[in-house]
């Protein structure tokens, strides 16, 4: 519990978190642990659990290891395989807010409109899209980077008689044994629904605009005696498990990513002995074959998607689509691929953040106006200048990428506790990152970003509309370095009783 640093009581901060999914539930447990009970959390869709609530395509999986892949406080010994099932993921945050008694704490099928800063009350005035309105002192923007759905438009998919529908919208009432499956797309999501489906439809074919490299780390399952040292030795056995995951993830893709060396050298290695090794056939060989360089898209990892196209009811299509009619596809040599079901598995804007919902900052300026038609950008991957008190988890600039997204989104929310924990205390009554700093992280970034793998030439979602990466350029530890604590002549900070001209730095603009 806080105490007072002499400038009167502790007081009880009122905090909206935005979004029920990985971010927003570790948040919520967080406040809980530091005995703030004012908090609430708005969810959009109908449960918690974000992209694992929506994602549930047949073959789902994450490709971040378990161990890391989970609250550092709430570490779960019974993880079934190295890289676990997406429900088993589910399963995990559903029991984490149960323990916590989070889901008290939920409102779904609530999506927020907007938010109004009250330069005179110091508070936040948030509305939903049903009309509720509440006032907050904090607001936590835990929306995930990728939600928003992305569905190219393909000339007459409204005429298609089968079911058509986003990997991320599955349709569960849809039978797929014995029927004709198309899936078009071909990262993460298009390897796994191939992998999922081959032994189900009486025929799949895979629609390939650009070929992947995919990394073959086996998906191992954990043993009864693991899981049993596990849960007996706890204290003893995660802290080693964790740190050497952590370590083998961050000192090689974590590495290979930012700056050449032996990491990448090793990793790209295996990515092409991989294809040459797994695919026999030359000329499937050469149609699977990527022209850019392995990690310059986001890695692929698995084994046993190659030898799938051995099957005699799975093929790779990659010619073109031209249409689609209503009884299936037709690629641009005129050929008709008659379909049952056809899955988009075209991924999301991975560039919406938190829009739609609109924040309303100092001066009366809008998030949507001060990112503009320039990349949603921020200050270390936490807040946006003018925005006071507010912090976003898995917002512009994170470590994306296959890195585990729990430890970034913890490292930011103590970030975010810190700040709250000086509020409560009375040292502050707001707090903002001045233009200045944010401007100069984002020139640091736009230096580092030469010596990535991403900037090696390739189509990818991690290009932003100046034609550039858009994500963290460094090692993921430095970007728990730099959120250790607030750097004071970074922030805007107003504190009780001060005059406005008395802040130093400057306030926005």
């Amino acid at each position: 519990m806080s105490t007072s640093n002499g400038n009167g009581a502790a007081r009880t901060p009122r905090v909206a978190i935005i979004g029920a999914g990985m971010s927003g539930i570790g948040m919520a447990c967080k406040l809980r642990m530091a005995g703030i009970e004012s908090f609430h959390i708005y969810e959009k869709w109908n449960g918690l659990g974000g992209t694992w609530h929506a994602n549930t395509y047949p073959g789902l999986h994450c490709d971040v290891p378990s161990r890391n892949y989970q609250y550092r406080f709430a570490p779960n010994p019974n993880w079934s395989h190295v890289f676990s099932p997406g429900r088993e993921i589910w399963a995990y945050l559903d029991k984490v807010a149960t323990d916590f008694d989070l889901k008290g704490r939920m409102s779904f099928n609530t999506e927020v409109a907007e938010a109004t800063w009250d330069e005179d009350r110091h508070v936040w005035t948030l509305t939903t899209k049903a009309g509720d309105v509440s006032e907050w002192d904090f607001i936590v923007t835990a929306c995930g980077g990728l939600v928003e759905t992305r569905t190219p438009h393909i000339p007459g998919m409204e005429d298609f008689q089968g079911a058509l529908f986003h990997s991320a919208e599955w349709d569960h009432r849809v039978p797929l044994k014995g029927k004709r499956v198309a899936c078009i797309g071909t990262g993460s999501t298009g390897m796994q629904i191939t992998k999922g489906l081959a032994d189900v439809a009486g025929e799949f074919e895979l629609y390939q605009r650009t070929p992947q490299w995919i990394l073959p780390l086996p998906n191992r399952r954990y043993s009864r005696l693991t899981k049993w040292a596990m849960r007996t030795f706890p204290e003893q056995l995660e802290p080693l498990f964790f740190r050497g995951h952590q370590l083998a993830t961050e000192g090689t893709f974590g590495v290979a990513v930012v700056q050449p060396g032996w990491q990448r050298t090793m990793l790209s290695w295996m990515c092409r002995k991989h294809l040459q090794w797994g695919v026999k056939d030359p000329d499937l060989r050469r149609r699977l074959t990527p022209t850019d360089q392995p990690m310059c898209k986001r890695l692929v990892m698995g084994t046993g998607f190659y030898k799938l196209f051995r099957r005699p009811n799975v093929n790779l299509v990659d010619t073109g689509i031209d249409h689609i009619e209503a009884r299936g596809i037709v690629t641009k040599d005129g050929v008709l691929h008659e379909q049952d079901v056809i899955v988009m598995a075209t991924g999301f804007n991975a560039h919406a953040f938190v829009r739609p919902m609109e924040l309303t900052g100092l001066n009366g300026v809008k998030l949507s106006d001060a990112w503009g038609e320039r990349e949603p950008y921020g200050y270390r991957s936490v807040a946006v200048p003018g925005f006071p008190n507010v912090f976003m988890l898995i917002g512009p600039h994170s470590p994306f990428g296959n890195q585990s997204l729990f430890t970034i989104s913890e490292t930011q929310a103590d970030f975010a506790m810190g700040c709250i924990q000086r509020w409560r205390d009375r040292e502050l009554e707001w707090m903002t990152p001045t233009a200045e700093a944010t401007e100069r992280f984002n020139e640091e970034m736009k230096a580092a970003l030469p010596n990535t793998i991403w900037t090696t030439g390739c189509k990818s979602w991690y290009i932003g509309k100046d034609g550039l990466p858009s994500v963290w350029p460094w090692k993921a530890s430095h970007h728990r370095e730099i959120l250790r604590q607030p750097d004071p002549a970074d922030w805007v900070i107003a504190r009780p009783g001060e005059r406005e001209e008395e802040r130093t730095p400057e306030p926005v603009a």
